[in-house]
């Protein structure tokens, strides 16, 4: 599978408005951090989304390479087979409206836990309307549940339960070739246990100074040591987590920044 890394930043994004520290003012395409997400591109073709930022149509526009339909040969088209929500905040879901050309390929599958489920319904209502105004984002609504794993055609997704403070919300296992965690606090020893022996972790790291809900860069790093994980990159990273150039000096060999526009295959 390949992995596109569409944006490693926390809510505000990097550079944050009317910021001028040296990250948010750096010239470092790296430094430079849209709301986080990532697309998978399973070796049976198929492509799955996790997160839907505020930023998704530019993360498109800029970092995934355009397929032409046979149905539509005048439009560049992203479809996308699979939207995996790891929860409700709207720096991972302010996009799902711009899903709206993916109608051409029909419904997009989104798997939540079901109270985000009903969330999204209720927060995109008219989605789900009876009748439905032309050209809105087509969804279906896909309930899931923690280690109760499913399938994205060739490829099985199992869901795993971490703490966002007193928020519980999911990451997502690729077996042990893969896994992705986003806004993490802490993690539940069972969901330890799965991910140990990981080949390849994206996991977060807010900054160098504790937060109520969000892991540091240092803790995320301890987990990586913990889980034996193969090689990790951390995300969601807001502007105190320092500039890309100087992380190599601060993390081990194995542990990197992710930036925008990196590609991973596993």
């Amino acid at each position: 599978m390949t992995i596109t890394v569409l944006g490693t930043g926390t809510s505000t994004g990097v550079p944050q408005v009317g910021c001028m520290c040296e990250v948010c003012q750096s010239c470092d395409s790296r430094d430079k951090r849209l709301r986080s997400s990532i697309l998978i591109e399973t070796d049976c073709g198929r492509r799955i989304l996790i997160d839907c930022t505020p930023d998704f149509r530019m993360q498109l526009l800029t970092f995934v390479k355009p397929q032409i339909s046979d149905g539509a040969q005048e439009f560049p088209l992203w479809p996308i087979d699979a939207l995996l929500v790891t929860h409700m905040h709207a720096d991972h879901v302010g996009g799902m409206d711009d899903l709206r050309p993916m109608e051409l390929f029909g419904r997009v599958p989104v798997y939540a836990e079901q109270r985000v489920c009903d969330d999204l319904r209720e927060r995109l209502g008219y989605c789900f309307a009876e009748k439905l105004y032309p050209g809105v984002p087509s969804m279906e609504l896909r309930p899931i549940a923690v280690d109760e794993a499913f399938e994205v055609g060739c490829i099985k997704v199992n869901p795993l339960r971490v703490m966002h403070g007193q928020l519980p919300i999911l990451g997502f296992q690729f077996g042990k070739k893969f896994a992705y965690i986003t806004d993490m606090k802490t993690m539940p020893e069972s969901t330890a246990q799965q991910l140990a022996g990981t080949e390849l972790l994206i996991i977060n790291g807010l900054r160098h100074t504790p937060h109520p809900t969000h892991q540091t860069i240092a803790e995320a790093v301890e987990w990586v040591t913990k889980l034996g994980v193969r090689q990790a990159y951390i995300t969601h990273l807001s502007h105190a987590a320092g500039l890309h150039a100087e992380a190599a000096q601060l993390l081990p060999p194995h542990v990197g920044f992710a930036y925008d526009g990196m590609r991973l295959t596993v």
